[in-house]
Formats: C-alpha cells, structure tokens, sequence
C-alpha cells in the first residue's frame, strides 16, 4: 500500500503536469528553468519559483531527487532560466546539505508557501549564472 506522501507525490505532480505548469509556462513573468530531458534530449521548460542574488539563482524543489528536471539537471547541469523575460545560461547543482525550509524564509513568499505545503523531499538547487 502506498504511503500518504507517495500519493500526495502523485497527485501533485498530476495536477501540475496537466494543468498548473502548462498555464504557467504560458505567463510573460513566470520564472521557467530549462533542462535538456535525460533520455530524449528535448528542451524542457518547468516553472519555479526562486530568487536571484548576484550572479546566482536560488530555488527550492519540493520533491528533490524525484522532481523530473531535478533528474534532468543530474545528467547535465546546464541550464537556462528565464528571469522577468530575460533567458540566462548557467550551471545547476544540487545542495542536499543546505536547510531547504529556511531556505525557502529568503525566496518569494507564496512560492515558498506552496512549496512548504506540496512538498515532501525539500532541496536546494542553486544554478551559477554565466550571463
């Protein structure tokens, strides 16, 4: 029998591949972190939320390992990430050593709070911008 996090897992990740991520793609402000897909080697765009400070961009997943672009940025960790309509390149890496929950006190507030709320397996990523 699957436990209660597996299926909150499910759902939420249901609900935002079907629904949530493909209408917030489509908004002009929305922050999207580009990944090449590990096995079909396509473009994929997932909204986040996160904040930019200085020549990096922080952000929190809200199922880590399991979060599909995560997996992604382990088998190539560049990426692009477009801030107020700008794309930057830059280099993802992944801080399991880093506290996610008081992470998430210094990036955007309802992000955060949806992410604290939804998540289960909280981290870090911090992508080094290179322009």
């Amino acid at each position: 029998m699957p436990r209660a996090h597996e299926i909150k897992h499910r759902v939420v990740t249901a609900f935002q591949r079907r629904v949530a991520n493909p209408l917030s793609r489509r908004l002009p402000g929305q922050v999207l972190v580009e990944t090449t897909g590990r096995t079909s080697g396509l473009a994929r765009r997932t909204p986040v939320g996160g904040r930019r400070v200085g020549d990096a961009f922080w952000l929190v997943s809200e199922f880590g390992l399991k979060s599909q672009y995560v997996r992604n940025i382990q088998a190539d960790p560049e990426v692009r990430v477009r801030i107020r309509g700008r794309w930057h390149h830059g280099t993802a890496h992944l801080l399991p050593d880093d506290d996610a929950r008081a992470r998430l006190t210094s990036l955007p507030r309802y992000n955060s709070a949806a992410v604290r709320v939804l998540g289960t397996e909280l981290l870090t990523l911090r992508v080094d911008l290179t322009d």
